[in-house]
């Protein structure tokens, strides 16, 4: 028998697929990447990776692929790499149900990734969750808004990465929103969920198989949108919210189906106690992984690749500190002019990682979601406070220009941290 080999799937967004290739290398695999188009991930040339193009989209031909794989290679699991996109996941799962390997319940995967279905199984179960309702079309969601009441988050019923999630706060701004949707989507009748909007401080749990790793605090940049603006691992959250969150998140597991491999549960911690948001059934974006292998030590990437190749794998902490990102946002759209301060801030002590995705002249358009961020800092310490106070100062130390579009102005100066 050929080298053992561990298959990676891509998804819609990029994830995390350069760790899951050196984990799966520290651990004596073979890494093979499937990919629509292996070329826009630079890292597989740069590691001298394997990687092989087909339509990921295309269960049958993906069959097909790790088939004929099967001929030179000893596949030992197969999984995805992407950090924000069910699908790629609910693929997976029934490529290890032909091939008989370990791997999530695709039809829990599906139907966790319907946040309509998702809302209706949770609520079915005694869980709390926001008011919602699922719309079709504009006279629907102006019937939806209205018997749940402003202000309400509007959202696709499928979707990621906060992309077309609004907080509206009237009806001008409900349809308006509504009306980007609809031309922005590829579907004749898309489904749109309205929900309540729910206030209080939002957390991100942590979770593989059934066991609370911890708790992410998430604070996001100005409304309407839910831009993420800083993470921190761990949230600092009471012993009694420590132990409500975690019961509510293993009641989400229970009543969708899940518990084998990695999940986050999206939810506000409110006066009531904790509101579910969003139960994701993947690894987290937003650099969570990061910020708890800092934090904890503990790997969820490598973690994550042991439980697919039915290993024994290991969540205990190796020490205690506290990880922040903090993501860059700018606050108007036009040319970037210029971007500086990167390798000041790198140099402040406890910075862990200092990353900017945009050089000058690049456009900056703003969508009101993931893709708004143009880099991000990270820091960790032994406490809380430290860390805030390093991500502080490093941040202060960038810097950048935007030229406003002509028809809108003059040049900008922006530095929102």
């Amino acid at each position: 028998m050929g080298k053992k080999a561990l298959i990676l799937i891509e998804g819609h967004s990029r994830g995390n697929g350069l760790s899951y290739i050196r984990g799966a290398e520290r651990l004596g695999l073979y890494p093979i990447t499937l990919a629509a188009d292996p070329s826009q991930y630079d890292y597989l040339a740069a590691e001298g990776s394997k990687a092989i193009r087909a339509e990921t989209g295309n269960l049958d031909r993906l069959i097909e692929v790790c088939s004929e794989l099967r001929a030179t290679y000893e596949i030992v699991g197969i999984t995805g790499f992407s950090g924000g996109d069910e699908s790629v996941y609910a693929t997976v799962g029934k490529l290890c149900k032909h091939f008989d390997l370990p791997g999530p319940n695709p039809t829990s995967v599906e139907r966790c990734a319907d946040k309509f279905a998702q809302r209706e199984l949770l609520s079915a179960a005694g869980i709390p969750v926001p008011a919602y309702r699922l719309a079709r079309n504009e006279t629907e969601v102006k019937r939806a808004a209205a018997e749940v009441g402003f202000p309400v988050i509007v959202k696709p019923a499928v979707g990621s990465g906060s992309i077309g999630v609004r907080l509206c706060r009237d009806a001008g701004g409900l349809v308006k929103h509504l009306r980007k949707i609809l031309s922005e989507s590829h579907c004749t009748t898309p489904r749109i969920l309205i929900e309540e909007f729910v206030p209080g401080p939002f957390y991100s749990v942590e979770i593989m198989a059934n066991e609370i790793i911890g708790i992410v605090a998430v604070e996001f940049g100005p409304e309407p949108h839910f831009v993420f603006r800083q993470t921190t691992f761990p949230a600092p959250v009471t012993d009694r919210e420590y132990v409500k969150i975690s019961d509510v998140s293993l009641r989400c597991l229970r009543s969708l189906g899940l518990g084998w491999g990695p999940s986050n549960i999206e939810l506000r911690w409110t006066k009531c106690g904790p509101v579910v948001i969003e139960v994701n059934p993947r690894l987290a974006g937003a650099l969570e992984p990061q910020l708890v292998h800092l934090a904890y030590g503990v790997d969820l990437v490598m973690e994550h690749i042991k439980l697919v190749i039915g290993a024994e794998w290991d969540l205990r902490r190796r020490h205690s500190h506290t990880a922040a990102a903090r993501f860059l946002l700018p606050d108007c759209d036009g040319t970037l002019e210029w971007i500086d301060g990167d390798s000041q801030a790198a140099a402040v002590p406890g910075v862990v990682e200092v990353k900017l995705d945009v050089e000058p002249k690049a456009m900056i358009m703003r969508k009101g979601d993931y893709r708004d961020t143009i880099g991000h800092i990270i820091a960790a310490s032994p406490s809380c406070a430290q860390t805030e106070d390093i991500l502080q100062r490093a941040v202060d130390l960038i810097e950048w220009s935007v030229a406003s579009f002509p028809a809108c102005g003059a040049t900008a100066k922006s530095a929102t941290h």
